[in-house]
């Protein structure tokens, strides 16, 4: 079941341990699957950047459970409704793109969770609930533990940082270094000093307060940095990418 593959995350992250798992941008829930069987923890769902809609997004959850892996959706923006519909097709948990205050950190919790923990709209016949054939109580019980995670993308979110981290409910803060370069003036340039050490700083900042924080890296190396930093949610890079960096190396050794 795929809330059990949502309490071992828990239960790994708790402990310390690292997660990793690629972003997808193609509607091909085969890419998905592969993921999945290939080992990787979870997968992000993107329906900021990629062109899949809410609707097809459907059987890519779907693939996601048939191998295993936990679908996590990244959505564009803190809107109820936008949170609402990607929790209701079965995510197991809602990436926010763009979260710089801590009214927005509240808002995305209150969008999320059921009562106690918030005010999602509650309806009980979406596939998250199997169609209403789960006990509506499980179901509620059972979507209370979906992740919340934030992105923290700009000057903005690190200026309100301690707001932003003081709201209950949010399980991950996930730096994002591509949008973070280019708030500091250097767009693209997440290697740069700069930008490294303001990645370092949130990390830090967010580990003193007991946060697990999650970043996106392109670069093999990168992943002994970043986990030795603390990071535990480590998005590596995306499916297209992957398959695209495999493909120019098969190319480039055929024109050895």
């Amino acid at each position: 079941m795929i809330y059990d593959k949502l309490k071992e995350i828990r239960e790994r992250l708790a402990q310390g341990e690292s997660i990793m798992g690629p972003f997808m941008k193609t509607g091909d829930p085969a890419f998905v699957e592969a993921a999945g069987w290939a080992g990787f923890d979870f997968c992000i769902l993107d329906t900021e950047h990629g062109p899949v809609s809410i609707e097809s997004m459907q059987n890519n959850v779907r693939a996601a459970q048939v191998a295993g892996i936990l679908p996590i959706i990244r959505v564009p923006d803190a809107q109820e409704n936008t949170i609402g519909k990607a929790l209701d097709i079965g995510g197991m948990g809602v990436q926010v793109s763009q979260v710089c205050d801590g009214a927005t950190a509240k808002a995305v919790v209150e969008a999320a969770k059921f009562h106690p923990q918030g005010a999602r709209g509650m309806c009980r016949f979406v596939r998250a609930a199997q169609y209403s054939t789960m006990d509506r109580f499980d179901y509620f019980a059972n979507a209370n533990q979906t992740l919340v995670i934030l992105q923290l993308e700009g000057q903005e979110a690190i200026d309100n940082l301690e707001e932003i981290m003081a709201v209950e409910g949010v399980d991950i803060l996930f730096i994002g270094p591509y949008d973070l370069s280019q708030s500091l003036g250097l767009p693209g340039q997440i290697d740069h000093p700069k930008v490294v050490e303001k990645m370092m700083e949130i990390a830090s900042a967010a580990r003193a307060k007991g946060k697990v924080v999650g970043t996106f890296l392109d670069k093999p190396e990168h992943i002994a940095r970043w986990k030795a930093a603390g990071i535990q949610y480590l998005s590596y890079s995306t499916d297209v990418g992957l398959f695209a960096e495999h493909c120019q190396a098969i190319v480039a050794q055929g024109k050895e």
